[in-house]
C-alpha cells in the first residue's frame, strides 16, 4: 500500500536534497525562536497568578 505524499512534500524533500546548506540554517533559525532554555521556577510563578475565567464571558448576572 502506497503512503500518500502531497506534492509540497516531494517539493521541499527535493529541494532539500538539492539544498544540504538550508538544513544547517533551519536549525540555526529554530535554535534563535523555538530550542530556549525553559525557567520551571519562572513558569510556575506565572501559572500561580492566573485568573481563571467566567464560565461565561458575556454572561452580566455574575
Amino acid at each position: 500500500m502506497a503512503i500518500y505524499e502531497s506534492e509540497h512534500t516531494k517539493f521541499i524533500r527535493e529541494w532539500l536534497e538539492k539544498h544540504p546548506q538550508e538544513l544547517e540554517e533551519q536549525r540555526k533559525g529554530r535554535a534563535l525562536w523555538w530550542d530556549k532554555p525553559q525557567d520551571v521556577e519562572a513558569q510556575a510563578r506565572l501559572d500561580e497568578t492566573k485568573v481563571p475565567p467566567k464560565g461565561y464571558y458575556y454572561d452580566t448576572n455574575h
